[in-house]
Parts: structure tokens; C-alpha cells; sequence
């Protein structure tokens, strides 16, 4: 799953989730640390082992804490490789924060069943397009290429 406000430029992160995936058949979110002022606009999650200097196992995640309630500053980023059970996960899925169903409620409820959730911290140039500041940063960076 992409979500379409979260651009990664420069490196092809899904190809490196897509290995991951296959190598520990686990599903994997793209993540990036962000600053502790900014965690109110992300899923942020806890790890609790390090796999290797870019990927961890995720174990817990919290969609758009506020900042006492952040367990890091770990940012889930829009892109996942997640197991099917998601879908009987997200008919059940009670609105959340802002009134909305969020992928992250749903992906914490499968963390709390014991699936497996690898965080990948992405290399590459990450361009938000969530704000229109974003969106247009980002356009004036794409007009560059």
C-alpha cells in the first residue's frame, strides 16, 4: 500500500520493503525519525530489536500521539507491505483519531496478535505532500529533476 502525500525520491524503497518482506515474511512500513514537535502528525511506534542499522522490529504503534504520549519519535511513512489478514482487521476497525479509520489502528491491533512488523527506515529523499507548504516544496523539488 502507497499513500500518495509521501513521495521517496532517489531510492526505490519499496524494492528494499519487498525484500524484506520476503527474506523474514513479515510485514514492513517505511519509517524515517522525525522531530518530537512533529509526532502529532504521524504514526509514530515503539521498537524492540534492533534487525540491523536500518530495519527494526516494530512493537507497538500509536496513530498521531501527542507529544507525552509518543513512545519515539519513529514515524511510519506512507508505504507498507502488509499480511492479508489487514482486511478482516479493518471491517472490524472502529473510527479513531479526527473520526477516521486509520491503517495504523488496524496494523496495531495485528502487532497485539503477534504478527510480525518490521520498521524500514528508507534511504532516499523523502518529500511530504500532506500540507500545501509540503506540496509545494515538494513540486518546486520534482521541477528541479
Amino acid at each position: 500500500m502507497l499513500l500518495p502525500d509521501d513521495l521517496i525520491m532517489k531510492r526505490n524503497c519499496s524494492k528494499d520493503m519487498i525484500k524484506l518482506h520476503k527474506k523474514y515474511k513479515a510485514s514492513v512500513m517505511a519509517s524515517m525519525s522525525v522531530k518530537k514537535n512533529d509526532v502529532n502528525r504521524w504514526g509514530i511506534y515503539s521498537l524492540s530489536k534492533k534487525i540491523d542499522k536500518q530495519n527494526f522490529i516494530i512493537s507497538d504503534v500509536v496513530e498521531k500521539p501527542n507529544i507525552k504520549e509518543a513512545p519515539s519519535n519513529n514515524a511510519v511513512i506512507g508505504r507498507y507491505i502488509l499480511n492479508m489478514n489487514i482486511f478482516k482487521i479493518l471491517k472490524k476497525q472502529k473510527k479513531g483519531k479526527g473520526g477516521e479509520i486509520h491503517i495504523t489502528d488496524s496494523i496495531k491491533t495485528m502487532i497485539d496478535n503477534k504478527s510480525l512488523f518490521i520498521g524500514h527506515k528508507f534511504s532516499g529523499k523523502y518529500l511530504d505532500c500532506g500540507s500545501m507548504s509540503g506540496y509545494i516544496n515538494s513540486t518546486l523539488e520534482i521541477a528541479k529533476l
